[in-house]
């Protein structure tokens, strides 16, 4: 690979990470004054609702995107625009029909699913009515995505990801506040048409670049045809005739194929949450209450899930940009570069997660008390904390499973990667009824880990029967001490402010207090371990993005090696 095109990848992942953090810190920072104007029982409607908008979105874009970008970046390789605009155009018609249908399924079959299978009311109902017409907005927007990425322009794609997650936010609140006058029910549904107002926002930002792209390519096309009309003058030749067109017919068939696997996998997450959100209330409303499983429901969407969704995107960025690395070593039958990039890529991504994850575990009572305030039930107060730490600690193995699917992508072996989503949605759905009955809420979470734990597996397992690498080898009894060292260390820390630094009378002020300082000196330990362990070596470091690298040569110097 040259350094032109290692430079174009890591340009393009740096976009789509800071644009995707800034995202997810809009996204979280949205459910704080949601909380608050809401309460437990209004996040569980909105959280319903959300959830199952969440999978419709992904199966109506993810995958055709992605296939889309590969298609166009390829014929403009092999120098065919005009093919490549063409697939562009039928992508845009598949867009608005699956937009259109998708709007209408979400708004007819709302009730069914909000009230009869996850019991979350008619509030649940206006909340998921409510945000369908995004659906008419976000397929086209997730295809021009697609289609910018195969141009290799990344900016357009971040920074609508940006624009729409603060019309989100400011219409969501703002409606919520409002329409909060007239009942509960109308004031979730206002949250949820936040998502309208931003995707309408999203593809606003989109036609910008789309008409700005298209000014330059119509210059630089009337500038190519001039230069080749004077070279076939000068020949003596004449223009040769186009190619027939391709078929739409054709077009929608290589692009299903490519992106049918795609979307099993990318639907996984998102599934396995609106799992949780599903049936939280079926298995438990029987020994807790309707209203206190309802609010569960609310804790685990408005708070747990908002929180541990922020260790994984970097996982997700280095997914992207990995696919395209390994699909090449492997159609050059270069299995030395396919594991060597296995390993990089795994390597990175634990051990960049790894720090987030233990923080927002440990932290996770200052953290939830502080950006959303105290849940309101004694049951939701004393479990919503334990709730966000155990779904947190899980998303570490959803890192995993994320990179190593992503590298089973690159090589093409789809077949196996869509065997193991089935296999770990099956101990998701088993974990959860065998185990709420006898571990209530932490049953069903738990099983949420082992589902993303047994898709690791099976990904790393079919990894190795392909392609030699390493993870951390013997590294890892050193990373086991570390996460041991600072797993005590922090919760201890966490216990002596919760119990004695209280400074001020504002119960939320003394949290935030808490936070920083349990959340900072979680964040110190860790490059500090892994430099006392030597799990981290100097050629690691140099693979880490230019702060890490900064921060652990400042531990490095703090213990006296350089």
């Amino acid at each position: 690979m040259t350094k032109e095109t290692k430079d174009s990848l890591v340009k393009g992942t740096l976009i789509l990470t800071v644009a995707a953090l800034v995202a997810r810190f809009l996204g979280v920072f949205q459910r704080i004054p949601l909380v608050h104007l809401l309460h437990e029982g209004g996040m569980g409607s909105y959280s319903i609702a959300f959830n199952l908008y969440s999978i419709l979105l992904v199966v109506a874009t993810a995958g055709i995107p992605s296939a889309l970008s590969k298609m166009v970046s390829e014929k403009y390789a092999i120098g065919r625009p005009a093919e490549a605009e063409r697939i562009y155009r039928a992508a845009i018609w598949f867009a608005i029909v699956a937009g259109a249908l998708m709007t209408a399924l979400l708004y007819v079959f709302a009730p069914i699913y909000a009230e009869r299978i996850s019991h979350g009311g008619p509030d649940a109902t206006l909340a998921t009515r409510a945000i369908a017409p995004a659906m008419l907005f976000f397929p086209l927007i997730a295809i021009m995505r697609g289609y910018f990425q195969g141009r290799q322009n990344m900016m357009p794609n971040g920074v609508s990801q940006v624009v729409e997650q603060i019309f989100r936010l400011v219409t969501s609140i703002g409606l919520a506040f409002i329409l909060l006058n007239i009942s509960l029910g109308w004031g979730v549904a206002g949250a949820s048409f936040g998502g309208v107002m931003g995707g309408i926002a999203a593809l606003a930002v989109m036609l910008y670049y789309a008409m700005k792209l298209r000014r330059r390519d119509a210059a630089s096309l009337k500038e190519n045809v001039s230069r080749a009309a004077a070279e076939e003058t000068a020949a003596g030749r004449s223009t040769a005739s186009a190619a027939t067109p391709a078929r739409y017919s054709e077009i929608y068939r290589s692009l299903l194929k490519l992106s049918i696997p795609i979307v099993i996998f990318s639907v996984t997450v998102t599934l396995v949450y609106a799992i949780d959100t599903s049936i939280i209330i079926p298995l438990l409303e029987g020994t807790i209450g309707s209203g206190e499983a309802l609010g569960l429901v609310g804790i685990i969407g408005g708070r747990a899930q908002s929180l541990a969704g922020i260790p994984i995107i970097l996982a997700i960025a280095l997914s992207q940009s990995v696919v395209p690395i390994i699909s090449a070593a492997y159609s050059r039958k270069d299995m030395k570069q396919v594991g060597h990039q296995t390993t990089r890529v795994l390597q990175l991504s634990i051990l960049s997660g790894l720090p987030a994850v233990l923080v927002i575990a440990i932290a996770a009572r200052p953290l939830d008390f502080f950006m959303f305030g105290h849940e309101d039930t004694a049951y939701g107060m004393s479990h919503g904390p334990y709730m966000i730490s155990l779904l947190t600690l899980g998303a570490m193995f959803q890192i995993v499973m994320q990179t190593s699917g992503a590298v089973l992508m690159g090589m093409g072996r789809m077949k196996p990667l869509m065997l193991h989503v089935a296999v770990g949605i099956a101990v998701k759905l088993a974990g959860s009824f065998l185990l709420a009955p006898w571990l209530g809420i932490y049953g069903i979470i738990g099983s949420t880990g082992l589902c993303f734990i047994a898709m690791s597996w099976l990904n790393l397992r079919t990894l190795r029967k392909e392609v030699r690498f390493t993870i951390l080898g013997r590294r890892f009894i050193g990373l086991t001490i570390s996460i041991v060292v600072i797993a005590g260390l922090g919760v201890a820390a966490e216990w002596l402010t919760h119990t004695y630094v209280q400074p001020t009378g504002l119960y939320r002020i003394n949290e935030g207090i808490n936070a920083v300082l349990v959340c900072g000196f979680t964040a110190a330990l860790y490059p500090l371990m892994l430099m006392l362990t030597r799990v981290v070596t100097k050629d690691d470091v140099k693979n880490f993005p230019a702060p890490v690298q900064k921060l652990i040569g400042k531990a490095s110097r703090l213990i006296g090696r350089s």
